[in-house]
Formats: structure tokens, sequence, C-alpha cells
């Protein structure tokens, strides 16, 4: 007999083995299934008194008209100057802060370098990340319409909005662009290109789906802030579509205005107003869903 034979653990010692992983795996695998089970409650729930309230007034009317010339006790009326403001004011925050925190993920992955304004830029990120919204509503308050006098705008709510978006897009955009080779970046040196050419021609279009993800994940979030508009854009019934003058109405404004008045209209208008909130949050995640599938590799999908 030789030493591997004796060493060789008996066919009763491998099944007890075998018998107490597989235990272990499936307790651990109850766990998993008993907190994503905790996890989904409250969000089904959240989802079906949204939609079983919402839907008795998510009609044509609702999508199409605006709440001028309705009283505080009127049925009728709707949230189009609401969507039309979010729209806009989400759509001028992208604007704003998607080149901004995108140059500023280049610059941290492909020029930083780990220096001293580097690390600088990677601190104020992380503390711009914690901010609370209400502040960075405050911030473009005291300057931008205290200070420097200008109107109630959707601008300004927007501006509001992009501090809140740049962060995540600044972290989505690094953490995708660290994720390409540098395999790719050398053989595009080795070529000849030089180091600007092979951001925009190699780095940018091989990270293209997760920094699009990203964006769209940071669009998401902001366009249900309340907070920051409430101070920077004000209240309106009627339909606003210049951004840039007037106050202009929002659907978060719209939910916490209609949801505030005492009477079962405007309950119903603030239930069906934050279920076209939800399906637009959701239409926004699925663009982006199907932006990384188009983007991936055949064999990826």
């Amino acid at each position: 007999m030789t030493v591997q034979q004796k060493a060789a653990p008996k066919p009763a010692v491998i099944r007890r083995i075998s018998t107490g992983r597989r235990m272990k795996d499936r307790f651990l695998q109850s766990l998993v299934y008993v907190a994503f089970g905790l996890a989904v409650v409250p969000l089904v729930a959240v989802l079906w008194l949204v939609v079983s309230n919402g839907l008795a007034r998510f009609d044509l009317e609702f999508l199409t008209h605006s709440m001028r010339g309705i009283g505080a006790r009127d049925a009728g009326g709707g949230a189009y100057h609401a969507i039309i403001g979010t729209l806009e004011q989400v759509l001028l925050a992208s604007l704003i802060s998607v080149p901004i925190g995108l140059f500023t993920a280049i610059y941290l992955v492909e020029y930083g370098n780990a220096n001293r304004l580097s690390r600088a830029i990677s601190f104020f990120v992380d503390v711009m990340t914690g901010v609370p919204s209400v502040v960075a509503g405050l911030f473009i308050l005291s300057f931008w319409i205290l200070f420097l006098g200008m109107p109630f705008s959707g601008l300004a709510g927007a501006m509001a909005l992009s501090i809140l978006m740049m962060p995540t897009v600044v972290r989505s955009a690094e953490e995708m662009l660290r994720l390409v080779p540098d395999d790719l970046r050398e053989a595009s040196y080795a070529l000849g290109a030089p180091k600007w050419r092979t951001i925009v021609n190699v780095v940018l279009p091989t990270a293209l789906t997760g920094i699009v993800t990203g964006v769209m994940l940071a669009v998401a979030r902001v366009t249900g802030e309340t907070a920051p508009l409430l101070l920077t854009v004000f209240f309106t019934d009627s339909i606003n579509n210049n951004p840039f003058n007037g106050p202009q109405m929002s659907l978060p404004l719209y939910v916490f205005d209609q949801a505030g008045r005492p009477n079962a209209a405007a309950v119903d208008r603030a239930w069906t107003a934050a279920l076209t909130l939800i399906l637009i949050v959701m239409l926004l995640n699925l663009a982006a869903r199907l932006i990384a599938w188009w983007r991936a590799p055949a064999k990826v999908r």
C-alpha cells in the first residue's frame, strides 16, 4: 500500500464533509433569500399603494392639462406643467453636471497621478456626496437669488440639482475609466496616438456603457428631489415652458402642494403625480439598461 493510499480519506469522511458543506451552503442561501424578501416587501408595498391610489386620475386630462383655473376644492386639472418643469430642470441639471463630472473623472484617472490637486478634488467630491439636498438649495437661494438678484426659475432649481448630481457622475465615471485595461492605452500610445486622442477614441468608448448607466442613475436620483426646488423654483399653477424666467412647477413640488390641500380631489392628484414620477424614474433606469445591453459585446448578450 502506497503512502497516498494510506493518506486518502475514507468515503464516509468525505460524505460527512460534503453533507456539512451542503447544509451550510443551503443555510446561507436561505438567509440571502430572507434578506431579499425583507428588502422587497416594503418596495412592493409602496409601489402597490401608489399604483392603487394613482390609477384613478391617471388619464389623458391629467397628462395634458395644468392647474390654471382649478380651485382648491375643484375636481379635474392635471400635472402637465409639472411634467414639463421636471423634464426641463433635469435636462438642464444634466447639461451642467455631466460635462463637469466627466472632465473631473478624466483628470483624476488620466492626469492626476495622486498629486495634491487630485487628492483635494477627491476629498471635496466625497464631501459633496454627503451634502444634504436642502443645503444645495440654500446655496443657490443665497447666492443666485438673494445676492445676484436673479428670479425664481427652473434654471435655479437645475443648478441646485446639478450640485447633487455632480459627485455621483464623478464617482461612477471614475470607476468606469479605471476599469479600462492599461493595455489598450499602451497599444494606442505604441501606434503614435497622443494622450488626448487615446482618451477620446479608446478610453471613453470602452467605458461608455458604465458612464451612461451612472449618469442615468444620477438623473433618477435627483428627479424626485423636493427640498432644493422649494427654495429655488417656487410654485405656479400655469404652464411655464421657459426655465430661465419665472417660477416653474415640478412633479415633486406638485405632490407636496396637492397632498397638503384638505380635499379628496387634491389628494388623488398627488397620488397620480407620484405615480407619474415613479414611471419617469423607471423609464430612465430602463433606458440605462437598454443602452448598456446595446453597447455590450454580442458574447455578453
